[in-house]
């Protein structure tokens, strides 16, 4: 699955782009006057190969929950069973991410791929899980190369299943306990940024803890030299099970043309994972908000993505991401809807 995944990864449409610029110009409005959302109406036109593209809606958030053998270093104070009640607290409505997809329109789909604790067959969740938890990275990989390639798969089996039931515009989301430490690891290991740039505070850590933190970080990336150029082997070495799920999310979207909306630093960290698995990729991922992780922001600086909206938000779920979906829907609305000069008998300068 991965690798017919991968080959049917292609470049935009340079011609459904040039449709797009065009038709952009001569929209009642004066040139560029909607700034960063024309470009992004154009890499949509680019990746459905198509002027105007769909409107990219309606819109799922997918979330996927994991947990982390590297919790067992102290790296935050809460205990590795939230994961679990946090799934629980998903499927019952409860949380920010069930609030923001409501007020959105946007359906939810949560996925174990990975919770420690076993959880109960409910309507809703989605049971994927490939194994209970990660090992802890600062003794041995987190994942076989064969669990990680399986955790991908999941990723990509979701994106293929919402595309199929017709979603068309795919919101990252995410939940384990810890899952911000692997994130930091694999930003420093594809970006080459220090663990000190690339790892923050994740649930809100005080001073000590972050410090270790940090060093936990370093001496994981110390201990596995991961190799940027062998992507798989940096997942499996320091990754997550929900950031490889999350790194097939990106990439089963990618090969379907549809737009991929990335929250926070763990989907970001999963996006680094997919552009260096396949560099077009990129070319599906919209960056939804920036995180106040400082690797999320050195992992968009490598993916040359810009956010489009910045708030102060480390929450997770998807819920940045999630408050993107209206600007990236009228990015392209704005081609559907708008009167040309012509068309309407506007003079133009």
């Amino acid at each position: 699955m991965l690798s017919a995944t991968l080959a049917a990864i292609r470049p935009l449409d340079g011609a459904a782009m040039a449709a797009a610029r065009s038709l952009q110009d001569r929209l009642t409005k004066p040139a560029g006057s909607l700034g960063v959302l024309e470009e992004l109406s154009v890499r949509l036109a680019g990746l459905a190969g198509a002027c105007p593209p769909p409107v990219p809606q309606p819109a799922t958030v997918a979330v996927f929950a994991g947990d982390h053998g590297v919790h067992a270093q102290g790296v935050t104070p809460w205990p590795q069973e939230v994961t679990a009640q946090m799934v629980a607290n998903f499927l019952d409505g409860g949380a920010v991410i069930n609030a923001f997809a409501r007020q959105t329109g946007a359906s939810l789909t949560v996925v174990d791929v990975g919770v420690a604790t076993p959880l109960k067959p409910v309507r809703g969740l989605v049971a994927k899980n490939v194994r209970r938890g990660t090992r802890d990275f600062t003794v041995e990989p987190a994942l076989t190369r064969a669990e990680a390639v399986a955790a991908v798969e999941v990723g990509i089996g979701v994106a293929g299943d919402l595309v199929d039931r017709g979603e068309n515009l795919l919101v990252t989301g995410d939940m384990g306990i810890a899952n911000t430490t692997p994130a930091a690891a694999l930003i420093a290991a594809f970006t080459g940024a220090d663990p000190a740039e690339a790892t923050g505070r994740g649930t809100g850590v005080d001073d000590d803890t972050y410090a270790h933190k940090t060093s936990v970080v370093r001496a994981g990336l110390d201990l596995h030299r991961p190799d940027p150029a062998d992507p798989l082997g940096v997942l499996a070495a320091v990754g997550g099970l929900e950031h490889a799920a999350l790194t097939g999310l990106i990439l089963g979207a990618a090969a379907a043309r549809v737009p991929v909306l990335l929250d926070g630093v763990i989907a970001v960290s999963a996006a680094l994972v997919a552009a260096a698995l396949a560099p077009d990729a990129i070319g599906a991922m919209i960056a939804g908000h920036r995180s106040v992780e400082p690797g999320a922001s050195a992992g968009l600086r490598h993916l040359g993505l810009e956010p489009l909206l910045d708030l102060g938000l480390r929450l997770g779920e998807g819920t940045g991401a999630m408050l993107a979906v209206p600007i990236v829907a009228g990015a392209v609305r704005v081609l559907h809807d708008v009167a040309t000069f012509d068309s309407a008998g506007v003079s133009e300068k």
